[in-house]
């Protein structure tokens, strides 16, 4: 791709060149934390690198010591003064910046290096899978300050489960990356000194995976998740096959198979 259509940005840094999307928080000196000006700029940034047919892969990370330290202490003093229609519009930002990570078409990987709290817990959650350094620390500590984590809920809860989020919602706890773990909040824990290449593990075999059907498996796991198994979401996965099964990409995957080469997409 090239640089001159790159976006620039202030509160972020893109590295969009081959397969393999970078984007990262770049505010260290406040831990990563976000405001309205971060939220825009990572939907901005988002929609530019899953518009790329070149881009296989995103991976969201940042740089300094935090992850994410959730709201910007600024911004939220901002929005104490608010309106209850300023909330609303303020928190519809967020959302949408959420449902941007999470509605992707390329499948998105969290670099967690360090401590993820609060709105952090969302931008993690919202990502396909997530990797995490064993010193990382998570904290949904919304309560504390008389508030609930409601906009990052749904991914939050797909995330972590019904269970686990009885306690962390509720107590404000920090926990450990092992108990992330544990929960199914991250996918894998590392040392820092390992975090790069577990991250690179992950992106290597999406992008040996054909980028039709990752993309169609997204959708697959949106539409399948949490539904009973009825007549109607019976017939809907035989369509799927069907559909992937008679597609340029699926019809070249399955030759490429039987005649022991590799499919177009690694050539």
């Amino acid at each position: 791709m090239s640089t001159d259509t790159t976006p620039n940005f202030s509160t972020l840094e893109l590295e969009a060149e081959g397969p393999v999307a970078r984007i990262w928080l770049n505010r260290p000196e406040l831990r990563n934390a976000f405001d309205d000006e971060v939220i825009g700029e990572l939907s901005h940034a988002f929609a530019h690198v899953s518009g790329k047919a070149e881009v296989r892969v995103i991976v969201l990370g940042a740089r300094g010591p935090a992850f994410c330290a959730g709201a910007n202490l600024n911004w939220m003093r901002r929005a104490a003064d608010f309106t209850r229609e300023q909330n609303t519009q303020d928190a519809a930002g967020l959302a949408a910046m959420l449902r941007t990570i999470h509605e992707s078409p390329k499948p998105v990987i969290a670099r967690v290096q360090g401590d993820a709290y609060a709105g952090g817990m969302g931008l993690v959650a919202a990502c396909d899978m997530a990797v995490a350094a064993d010193t990382a620390n998570f904290c949904l500590s919304e309560v504390k300050i008389g508030l609930i984590p409601a906009t990052i809920s749904p991914y939050v809860l797909q995330a972590m489960g019904v269970r686990a989020a009885q306690r962390y919602f509720l107590t404000a706890e920090r926990f450990s990356a092992a108990e992330a773990h544990r929960i199914g909040f991250v996918h894998e824990v590392a040392t820092a000194e390992e975090l790069d290449a577990r991250v690179d593990v992950l992106a290597k075999a999406l992008c040996n995976a054909s980028p039709a059907a990752v993309r169609a498996c997204k959708k697959l796991i949106a539409d399948v998740a949490g539904r009973e198994i009825d007549d109607a979401l019976v017939a809907q996965t035989v369509q799927g096959i069907a559909d992937i099964r008679a597609s340029d990409e699926g019809r070249e995957g399955v030759q490429s198979f039987l005649q022991k080469r590799k499919p177009n997409w690694l050539v």
